[in-house]
């Protein structure tokens, strides 16, 4: 098998990885009016579940996130695949209530939190720098896809089942999802394992890449728009049914186009900003321009959608403003790994996403406050709308003002580096041409792997050969 179709194949599970990623935080939801009668749960109470998904989400995906540097890809990933498995079981037990569809939320947020980052880590271990914007809209992609046919599919689930089923029948697919990916997953060419004092792991610490304008602007923007995404996931499909008037079987397929919308949007956007980096326009453009427009989009639809008064206005609002929103994820993510070496990329990213799934545990409870709080429903959904959206509008000013990751990455390059050690020198017998942790120029001067930012500060079109004299 070429490295090519490695890479597409890999690409592909991953994508398959955020489906289920996704459909596991959509379930709730999707169950959200059968749970709160059966159980008996207030607006407050349902949030509580809803929020509590993210309440290790954060830590875990930190973690992990420096686990990513050093341990290897595959097994995390099977561990990660396990919890979301077993974490769904025991909601199919008749009789299990609030204590226990709780508990398993925040062992499933536990599980769940560093799939987003660990996946994108993984796609650009198959793919060097100037082809990065691409495969992470492909796996941010993967999540829409899991609501255009995990919606669906839990829809039917519960009509034939009980909403009770559709918990484990996600758990099954995650079983199946792991023996895929034991036969055919792992790390590509490009992935670099960190050891402390090495090249890979170079002299810049985490507190000069977390202290960027890419780090901040990108984690601040991706915090706006994960706000969104919970807001949605928890309380969009309500909101359909009791403010909008549609019925529940328009409900289970309204609820994808959002996510249907978010596919053409994020591989679009994705497309059009790996295009633009290869053709040579700044990154500042490409990933903080373009990004940040996306995002502002997003908030004026979010301002405008409960204000509409005609009903195919309002739906196209809310079209809009569940999606646009996330096209500026993966360009984040591009920006973010483009800015600091490969070895501390796991981490980078994973902190990265940390912070910002602090929105989501908050927005589900916040908004339901709001509805409980309100003296209508309709003007507590206003509300929560509202807020998200001026959110959403100042993560996308945000984005255009301060990710730089050109400028970002030529600071990181600058920065004094430990001395290189022999061993730091050599290739693994293990990996790739592309693991030289350094090779040497003329006069011993050190030369980055191609994969890191640095490199093409001092290296020909082919990083892999030296200028000639």
């Amino acid at each position: 098998m070429t490295a090519r179709r490695s890479a597409r194949g890999v690409l592909a599970l991953l994508m398959l990885f955020m489906m289920l990623n996704f459909a596991d935080k959509a379930v709730v939801g999707l169950t959200a009016e059968p749970i709160m009668d059966e159980l008996g749960l207030s607006a407050t109470a349902f949030g509580t579940v809803a929020g509590g998904f993210y309440l290790l989400f954060s830590a875990s995906a930190v973690l992990v996130g420096f686990l990513g540097n050093r341990v290897p890809i595959r097994p995390l990933l099977v561990g990660l695949i396990l919890i979301w498995s077993v974490a769904q079981l025991p909601i199919v037990i008749p009789g299990t209530g609030f204590a226990v569809l709780l508990s398993t939320r925040v062992l499933l947020g536990a599980g769940e939190g560093p799939g987003f980052p660990l996946a994108n880590h993984t796609a650009f271990t198959w793919f060097p720098e100037h082809r990065r914007a691409l495969p992470s809209a492909a796996v941010t992609a993967g999540g829409a896809l899991g609501a255009v046919l995990g919606g669906p599919l839990i829809i039917l689930t519960i009509g034939l089942l009980g909403w009770r089923a559709a918990f484990g029948l996600l758990g099954v697919l995650g079983l199946l999802w792991l023996l895929a990916w034991l036969r055919y997953g792992g790390s590509g060419p490009y992935h670099v394992r960190a050891e402390s004092g090495s090249a890979a792991d170079s002299g810049v610490p985490y507190r000069r890449i977390i202290t960027t304008g890419t780090w901040l602007g990108g984690t601040f923007s991706t915090f706006t728009v994960m706000w969104a995404l919970a807001l949605g996931l928890a309380w969009l499909p309500l909101y359909l049914e009791d403010e909008a008037g549609f019925g529940k079987a328009a409900v289970g397929g309204l609820i994808g186009l959002p996510s249907v919308a978010a596919i053409i949007l994020v591989l679009t956007v994705g497309t059009l900003a790996q295009s633009a980096v290869r053709r040579g326009v700044s990154r500042r453009i490409a990933y903080g321009v373009l990004g940040g427009t996306v995002t502002v989009l997003a908030g004026v639809c979010m301002l405008t959608l409960t204000r509409a008064d005609a009903a195919p206005l309002a739906l196209l609002l809310v079209v809009v403003a569940f999606s646009a929103g996330t096209a500026q994820t993966p360009l984040v993510n591009a920006a973010i790994a483009d800015t600091c070496p490969a070895g501390k990329r796991s981490a980078a990213l994973g902190i990265s996403y940390a912070v910002a799934a602090v929105a989501s545990l908050l927005a589900p409870y916040v908004t339901g406050r709001l509805l409980d709080a309100a003296p209508t429903q309709s003007t507590g959904f206003t509300h929560a709308f509202d807020i998200a959206g001026w959110l959403l509008v100042a993560g996308g000013v945000m984005s255009m003002l301060v990710i730089r990751p050109d400028r970002d990455a030529a600071r990181h390059a600058a920065a004094p580096r430990h001395p290189a050690s022999p061993a730091e020198i050599s290739i693994s017998a293990s990996t790739s041409p592309f693991h030289a942790t350094r090779i040497r120029g003329r006069g011993g001067s050190a030369i980055p792997p191609p994969d890191h930012p640095s490199a093409a500060l001092i290296a020909a079109p082919d990083s892999t050969q030296m200028r000639k004299p």
